[in-house]
């Protein structure tokens, strides 16, 4: 009888550890997917490390930039960017390793990100100018504060959640370029056929214009083109607060179901 009950007090922990091993797949598996869990001790250990290093790595690309720096700072800067990329390339590897659906990953937004992270270092390897042009690409890897920010996950909820509306209004906002490039075009073109060369170059005015931009490097002097202009932008105003409108919207949507799964409602 006693033996019976230390079993069933038993069983639960059996069961549990059981179910971890069979939705892990192996303990291996089941360790990397526990690192990579914020919510846990070494989860939260692991996020901190990797933002401090991809803090020391956007500081270093600023950091290489100033003038008469000494000559072991180029091999300071080598030797730290090789061991923040094997850092990340090791995490891109496990990550896939624990991934259930592997591709999904591989394609998904993160694992872009985390892609994109490490990318540069193995493609500029051979020409030292690429490695100059591809600096900027290593900014990219900011990008993954996005794992690690809930702020940034709701954000990117919110996007999907009025991407349907954001199509139709990007398409929408296409078509309304086009059609103010074809009028600029047809306002301003014989009085300045240097500027306005084509609707093509019209395009770039509606754009600047239609965003409340407008650079000042190509401007109406027409009558026409002038009252014209000032009609869009006009319209230029609720182009721009359609889409704040929208993610506002749908951030604030997620925030009332986040507050309400809060509190059990």
């Amino acid at each position: 009888m006693r033996h019976t009950l230390e079993d069933a007090a038993r069983e639960p922990t059996t069961t549990a550890a059981r179910s971890d091993t069979g939705m892990s797949g192996s303990p291996a598996i089941g360790a990397l997917k526990r690192l990579f869990n914020p919510m846990t001790s070494a989860g939260h250990a692991f996020e901190l490390f990797t933002l401090f290093l991809i803090v020391l790595s956007a500081v270093s690309v600023g950091l290489e930039t100033l003038p008469d720096l000494p000559a072991w700072t180029t091999r300071a800067f080598l030797a730290e960017e090789t061991i923040i990329v094997g850092v990340f390339t090791v995490e891109y590897v496990l990550r896939i390793a624990a991934a259930e659906r592997k591709l999904a990953y591989i394609l998904s937004f993160y694992g872009l990100i985390d892609a994109i992270s490490v990318l540069p270092y193995y493609v500029t390897g051979l020409d030292m100018r690429a490695m100059r042009a591809f600096r900027l690409l290593r900014m990219l890897r900011v990008l993954k504060f996005a794992r690690y920010s809930a702020a940034s996950d709701r954000l990117v909820r919110a996007f999907r959640d009025i991407r349907a509306e954001l199509a139709v209004f990007l398409t929408t906002t296409g078509i309304i370029i086009y059609l103010c490039a074809i009028a600029i075009f047809h306002f301003e073109h014989a009085a300045q056929p240097n500027k306005f060369r084509s609707v093509f170059d019209g395009m770039w005015w509606a754009a600047t214009t239609l965003t409340t931009v407008n650079f000042g490097d190509v401007v109406p002097i027409t009558v026409g083109g002038k009252i014209f202009t000032a009609l869009v932008l006009l319209c230029g105003v609720g182009i721009v607060a359609v889409p704040t409108g929208l993610v506002a919207a749908a951030l604030t949507k997620l925030r009332s179901q986040n507050e309400d799964a809060r509190l059990g409602r």
